[in-house]
């Protein structure tokens, strides 16, 4: 029976301290099965009591976890068949300093989408603005976030940028945002008049919303214009320059057809024409 077995010790590479075996490649080949399938069962588990979304976020952090499982398993194992770890490590440590030195920005935005998906601060559908780019983000994952812009163009975003920079984020508390648009109308118009047709723009367009209601504020007494701002809020702050666009075309032609008159800056030039003598 001994004999059946022996196959087991045949040695397929040894160096130094170092000696490989059948019997620690079958050994670690069952280790990584065993380890796969508990890994699995633990993932179906776990995924089974979450709605969607917290589906996703623990795939993703599920993901790193998984690799980072393995590795123990590998080291444990080849640890328990008799393979001197520390030597292995020490035969290697020049080219794991330069692996380290090159993944340094890997592993921080591992970690950087581990945070985000962990405090959710970002979470697809969320609207952003970073790098001074507006985006929406259609995807989180564990080492980039890619979010749509309003030209239709993908921004990948390395994770470590929402945690080192500034981050607007426009749909973290609320799916409504309040927004804006500015006008100005020349001196001697019928303020109450422009109140009542600022009001009655925001009412009729379909992506405001009612409540709360918009409201006008005149906000100062500018060199050539009265100041207006018309505030509103939308469901979707993603179309906004479309929204925004829409309100101003109607601001214009309705200000029109009432002879109201949007001025524009004006300067008085003085010409001095002296003579020299």
């Amino acid at each position: 029976m001994d004999g059946t077995w022996e196959f087991l010790d045949v040695v397929l590479y040894k160096h130094g301290e170092i000696t490989i075996t059948v019997q620690v490649v079958v050994t670690l080949v069952i280790v990584l099965i065993a380890t796969h399938f508990i890994l699995k069962f633990a993932r179906i588990g776990v995924t089974k009591r979450l709605d969607e979304d917290g589906k996703n976020r623990f795939k993703t952090v599920f993901t790193f976890l998984k690799y980072f499982i393995f590795s123990i398993a590998i080291i444990t194992s080849l640890d328990a068949s008799g393979i001197h770890i520390t030597a292995l490590l020490a035969a290697s440590t020049a080219l794991f300093v330069g692996i380290g030195l090159g993944m340094q920005k890997l592993f921080q935005d591992i970690i950087s989408g581990i945070f985000i998906l962990v405090d959710k601060t970002v979470m697809v559908n969320d609207v952003i603005e970073i790098d001074k780019k507006v985006g929406k983000i259609t995807q989180v994952g564990l080492r980039t976030t890619k979010a749509i812009t309003h030209d239709e163009k993908i921004l990948v975003i390395p994770n470590h940028k929402f945690l080192n920079e500034i981050l607007h984020n426009w749909t973290q508390n609320d799916e409504r945002t309040r927004e804006s648009i500015s006008v100005g109308v020349a001196y001697g118009t019928d303020v109450d008049l422009v109140k009542a047709l600022l009001l009655g723009i925001a009412m009729q367009d379909p992506a405001i919303l009612n409540d709360p209601k918009p409201q006008i504020f005149f906000e100062d007494f500018g060199d050539s214009s009265l100041k207006f701002k018309l505030y509103f809020y939308v469901g979707d702050s993603f179309h906004l320059p479309q929204v925004q666009s829409r309100l101003r075309y109607k601001v214009y032609n309705t200000f029109n057809e009432n002879n109201i008159s949007i001025p524009f800056p004006q300067r008085d030039v003085h010409v001095y024409n002296s003579k020299i003598e």
